[in-house]
């Protein structure tokens, strides 16, 4: 009877531990096939042109005098964004400045103070390029 009862806990064991491996590869199967279908995310706006170039040539089979064109159109578009956002530069910036009065308002000088040094912190930052720092 001891004999049947251990061999029958052995092979619970055995089937735990197989169905456990086989869930791990599986899961790594998966992640592998879903991680590598997808391309990368671009890193600028430099690579997002490039692909984006890449696809209408190849998906569209552009000629030489299309791609061109495209590439016309693409600066064009650019140069468009470009001095919106520098038309909105000036309204967003008092909007901003607004912000930062008002919650000066509230603070205590020793918060202020210690505002402001998280401004400058955030400002080089964003200068640099640099994500944000993780929350605790």
């Amino acid at each position: 009877m001891k004999r049947t009862n251990l061999a029958l806990a052995l092979y619970f064991a055995a089937v735990f531990v197989c169905g456990a491996a086989a869930g791990v590869f599986g899961h790594r199967l998966y992640l592998s096939k879903t991680a590598a279908s997808r391309p990368a995310p671009p890193r600028s706006p430099e690579e997002y042109r490039k692909r984006y170039i890449e696809e209408m040539k190849n998906r569209l089979r552009l000629d030489q005098d299309q791609l061109k064109r495209l590439e016309a159109i693409l600066d064009e578009t650019r140069e468009k964004y470009r001095q919106a956002r520098e038309r909105q530069r000036p309204e967003m910036k008092a909007i901003q400045d607004e912000q930062v009065a008002k919650i000066n308002q509230i603070l205590n000088e020793a918060q202020r103070q210690e505002y402001a040094k998280m401004r400058a912190e955030r400002e080089k930052r964003i200068k640099e390029g640099r994500p944000r720092p993780p929350e605790h």
